[in-house]
């Protein structure tokens, strides 16, 4: 199963290739990965996604816990959440194709960042898997050149909030 996991962690150097370790020697695949400072600077909010059972990933988190950079964890995907991600992609356009690009970017709520006569660069944000809907369209009606993608982030629903615990 997929797990969205996110983590507050000492905004210090070597943090994240501590946390990229614990997974990486236990034979544990990071499928995407976030890191940016929080509201307070000397914290740093990490989302991973991974995937293993409940047990494995109640695992993972207890391991995690135990890093000295680690503040908190949580597995978002235990609880209502919201997630999402961003997406930066260049196509290649030629003749008729670019009616049929402009109409799946005004059907989808992407937005043009540079139309330029050869090629376009699109931003969409939306859950991985519309992005992957989105990418399988635009690549039926143009040259897919390149794809950028953030990876998921996620936030939990409600009053809930990943804290520091102080």
């Amino acid at each position: 199963m997929r797990h969205i996991i996110s983590l507050l962690l000492q905004n210090e150097a070597g943090a994240l290739s501590r946390v990229a370790a614990l997974f990486s020697t236990r034979g544990y695949n990071i499928e995407s990965l976030n890191v940016a400072a929080t509201e307070d600077p000397d914290i740093s909010r990490l989302t991973l996604v991974t995937k293993g059972s409940d047990e494995v990933i109640h695992q993972i988190n207890q391991q995690l816990l135990k890093l000295v950079d680690v503040v908190n964890t949580a597995d978002m995907t235990l609880d209502d959440h919201i997630e999402t991600e961003l997406l930066l992609i260049k196509v290649s356009v030629r003749g008729d194709s670019g009616h049929d690009v402009s109409r799946i970017i005004a059907s989808s709520g992407a937005r043009v960042l540079d139309d330029s006569p050869e090629s376009y660069t699109l931003e969409m944000t939306a859950s991985s898997s519309q992005l992957d809907e989105f990418i399988s369209s635009v690549g039926d009606c143009s040259e897919i050149l390149t794809v950028v993608r953030s990876g998921a982030m996620a936030i939990a629903r409600g009053h809930t909030v990943l804290g520091t615990g102080s």
